[in-house]
């Protein structure tokens, strides 16, 4: 006997879709088959002839904590993900203070086990903490900011950006215009991974799909997909990199289309409402919690298909970060899960939100196909609207 069957459910696979069940024990996917073969279970959960894709691997979240819980925290956080699809987070290093230390890193470590789905951690680089960069472990990447950024983070020293990048198996960057051209210059120098952070350009993607190899991915974000230039009036929408034309924006989902985007981030970076309409509004917003609904309306649209978001959304960011047991739903897996309701036709309410911040840029929006269920491990941690705290933890790397 089995600890969950999920049954009556069409399973998204990298390669097909297909009818059939799951079958999970001690948080493993231990059978795929027919419902009529499956192993009898303590609990059978109907999926009502709903699609149920991996749990979405956001490679780019800042819950701020330590440093800026008012605005966010690892528990809301993760709740916000959970109702969102989202099952594990990669949380950025640029905190208040930011994650520069082996010390640092353990301290945050020790917050994020109030989390609710699984998580890692990108650490942070500066001009003084090459040291710290060649001793850390289990991370996702180093991330280097070549263009705005708070504090000590701003890398604008050659030497010290080569250095980072020689001692670094995967870099994660924030770079836009020229910078981006030497992000590439160094990483191939190098040898190592480069994940560029929320690319917005037409100009940009087109150079990126002549000198990209195995090794260079991108990523684009919900924000730049759905919103562009004509939809920036407010502070709300005031993001970094800045939204930009409906020309460039058009060009992102051509780089989905044509395989050169690699994987779409949330960038969720939430501020109090209060701060977004001051007059002086940080950059940034909310997006764990409609990144998926987002795309899962675009694929009711006919503007892509729910295979290409789980190689976006799942798929891709176990490859480039090398998660180990995620991302699929294949035997010895980790259960990792939501089930999506593709007629399940809401708007976004703020009301609603499990941020702490309370808002979306997106509120108001009218989508159709909503996650309605989602596993960690084959824990049931949000069910139709609710949230069930489950303890979430620390992912490994291969």
């Amino acid at each position: 006997m089995t600890d969950i069957i999920i049954k009556n459910s069409k399973l998204v696979l990298a390669d097909r879709i297909i009818e059939a069940g799951i079958a999970i024990d001690d948080g493993k996917i231990v059978d795929i088959a027919k419902d009529t073969n499956l192993p009898t279970a303590d609990k059978i959960i109907d999926a009502r002839g709903n699609f149920v894709l991996p749990g979405l691997i956001d490679s780019h979240v800042h819950l701020r904590e330590p440093g800026l819980v008012y605005k966010e925290d690892f528990l809301t956080g993760t709740m916000a993900a959970a109702a969102g699809g989202v099952t594990t987070v990669l949380d950025m290093p640029n905190n208040k203070p930011p994650i520069l230390t082996l010390e640092d890193l353990e301290n945050k470590r020790k917050l994020a086990e109030k989390c609710i789905v699984d998580y890692g951690f990108h650490f942070g680089s500066s001009k003084d903490n090459l040291e710290e960069i060649k001793k850390v472990k289990n991370i996702a990447s180093v991330k280097v900011f070549m263009n705005i950024s708070t504090g000590k983070l701003l890398i604008d020293d050659d030497s010290i950006l080569e250095e980072i990048f020689r001692s670094s198996r995967v870099i994660t960057v924030h770079a836009e215009e020229e910078k981006i051209e030497k992000a590439i210059n160094v990483s191939k120098k190098y040898g190592n991974r480069l994940y560029l952070c929320h690319i917005t350009k037409k100009e940009w993607l087109g150079y990126l799909e002549k000198n990209k190899t195995s090794d260079i991915f991108i990523e684009v974000t919900p924000h730049h997909l759905f919103l562009s230039k004509k939809d920036d009036t407010s502070g709300l929408t005031k993001v970094y990199p800045q939204l930009e034309s409906e020309d460039d924006q058009k060009a992102l989902w051509r780089g989905i289309e044509k395989g050169i985007v690699d994987t779409i981030g949330s960038d969720h970076a939430p501020h109090l409402l209060e701060e977004k309409k001051s007059d002086n509004p940080p950059g940034g917003v909310p997006g764990l919690e409609t990144m998926l609904p987002l795309l899962l309306n675009a694929v009711n649209e006919k503007r892509i298909t729910l295979r290409r978001i789980l190689e976006l959304t799942s798929q891709n960011p176990t490859k480039i970060f090398m998660i180990k047991n995620k991302g699929k739903i294949e035997v010895g897996y980790d259960a990792d899960l939501t089930i999506v309701d593709m007629n399940l036709e809401k708007k976004v309410d703020n009301d609603k939100l499990f941020t702490k911040c309370k808002w979306s840029p997106f509120n108001g929006w009218k989508l159709k196909g909503w996650p309605v269920q989602t596993f960690v491990r084959g824990q049931l941690v949000f069910d139709n609207g609710n949230i069930n705290k489950i303890k979430g933890k620390e992912i490994d790397y291969w």
